[in-house]
């Protein structure tokens, strides 16, 4: 008998307890994340479990995606989305239904349902297998991946970058399920891991093959992992494979800019300029102050308001002509941010009375200012890696800075550098010189980002602290600079 056997063997005797069904099941996704050949007594004490339950034996079968699991049984769905987050009083709602709970309160029964539809998830995600990937084992991947992110309470793709964070799950401590993970802890950890499996999947993809063929590159779904081999092998395609390419950056940089231009138009409105009088038009009139500062013509005798005044309603915003300096490093640990920043930075560049420029750099710079408005069009210009020189970039940025009150810089880079003290000497000056510089460390939908340590001690002692974290962080930084 193999270790794996005799581990379930206890729980296989003891059926008719709740624990060893559950037990049953984290064993046989345990020995299959570890080792991919079917444990047999594992097996069968699964399909046992699952069946006498009653949830539908395609739960165990890894070939099956979560898609076709929900389309042959829908009612499923519900209980896929938001499986791993944290229910309080869990007793209660239990009791409310008849389930039989012990003296904790727990729901047994309910417990060993979550741990096949738990371990159904896990194993499609994180048990990736070897060897070359089709086109259609990565879609089906992705989309196992989207109803994990699903069940942590998080939209499909907000984990793995494909989109900029569309909302906020409700999140916090494990204190409901005695089972249910720290997602505050969690969430942070996984985003990353997700994304590199997928990396992964992507890199052993005959990707030129797939996107030659139209049948098999329209079954391709757009990811950041996708991006960046598109964006490093584009220079490699041609015909119907870069066409293909192009179509595939061109879904994804729309998809995320639609995100990013509701997140920067949430935050557009500026303080309203009460210098510049009203328009005097129907839309803009004040009714209740026209009839609150008028109550002095009022007429008893007659029962009238006589109006010696109409008031009206500023509606002009405050707008000041701003420069915005976008320089991102393109170097390969920065593809995500390369990618958001572009589209973030063309957004901008649409607004009122802004003046976007745009620069890249690896150990040369790229002044891409004049595609700055089209964010697809500046991709295909990018060079994706190779080394980092900051100083070259600054040699384009200190020209742009004509008014430095009027100028915000954002310089986004894990600042690992070549001239560390030449770069951020500077720096410095550019600060001084009373122009805004903004350090951004990483712009990701994760937000998770190494930055070299000495830079970011030293931009703290500048009172300029470097900015990790959601994209929605540095949308908020320039909002309030910008309006």
């Amino acid at each position: 008998m193999t270790g794996h056997e005799s581990a379930a063997a206890a729980p296989v005797q003891g059926a008719d307890s709740q624990d060893n069904r559950r037990q049953v099941l984290y064993w046989r996704l345990l020995a299959r994340l570890f080792d991919p050949e079917e444990q047999a007594a594992l097996e069968s004490a699964s399909l046992s479990v699952v069946e006498d339950i009653g949830l539908p034996p395609a739960l165990l079968d890894p070939q099956a995606s979560v898609d076709s699991v929900v389309q042959r049984h829908p009612e499923l769905a519900a209980e896929f989305d938001g499986l791993l987050v944290p229910e309080a009083a869990v007793g209660e709602s239990a009791d409310e239904t008849g389930e039989t709970t012990d003296g904790s309160g727990r729901d047994r029964a309910a417990e060993v349902r979550r741990a096949a539809l738990v371990s159904k998830v896990l194993l499609n995600v994180f048990a990736s297998g070897s060897g070359s990937v089709s086109a259609a084992q990565l879609a089906r991947w992705q989309s196992d991946a989207g109803w994990l992110e699903r069940a942590l309470g998080c939209e499909p793709g907000e984990l793995r970058g494909n989109r900029a964070g569309v909302r906020s799950a409700g999140r916090g401590p494990g204190t409901g399920r005695g089972t249910s993970p720290d997602l505050d802890r969690l969430i942070p950890e996984i985003g990353p891991e997700l994304g590199a499996i997928e990396a992964g999947l992507v890199k052993r993809m005959r990707l030129r093959e797939v996107l030659a063929d139209p049948r098999l590159a329209s079954r391709l779904t757009p990811s950041m992992s996708l991006i960046e081999q598109l964006l490093r092998d584009k220079n490699n395609l041609s015909g119907v494979a870069l066409a293909n390419a192009k179509a595939l950056i061109r879904r994804f940089v729309d998809e995320v800019a639609e995100v990013l231009r509701t997140q920067v138009e949430k935050a557009t409105v500026g303080d309203l300029d009460r210098s510049v009088p009203p328009k005097r038009v129907f839309r803009n009139l004040d009714l209740d102050r026209t009839i609150w500062k008028n109550l002095t013509n009022w007429s008893p005798e007659e029962e009238r308001l006589y109006v010696d005044r109409l008031y009206y309603r500023h509606t002009v915003r405050k707008t000041t002509p701003q420069r915005l300096v976008v320089v991102v490093d393109q170097s390969g640990s920065m593809v995500d941010s390369m990618v958001n920043c572009t589209i973030l930075a063309s957004i901008f560049a649409g607004l009122p009375k802004v003046d976007v420029h745009l620069i890249a750099y690896d150990t040369r710079a790229l002044d891409l200012t004049p595609w700055v408005h089209d964010p697809f069009e500046t991709l295909l210009r990018t060079q994706l890696g190779g080394g980092t020189d900051g100083t070259v970039a600054m040699n384009l940025v200190r020209p742009k800075i004509a008014e430095p009150r009027n100028t915000v810089v954002v310089w986004i880079s894990d600042f690992y550098e070549w001239s560390c003290e030449e770069l951020f000497e500077s720096m410095a000056a550019v600060h001084r010189s009373g122009a805004k510089f903004i350090p951004v460390g990483s712009v990701t939908s994760s937000g998770r980002g190494s930055v070299n340590p000495w830079f970011r001690e030293r931009f703290k002692d500048l009172g300029t602290p470097v900015i990790s974290g959601h994209i929605r962080k540095l949308v908020h930084e320039l909002k309030t600079f910008l309006t």
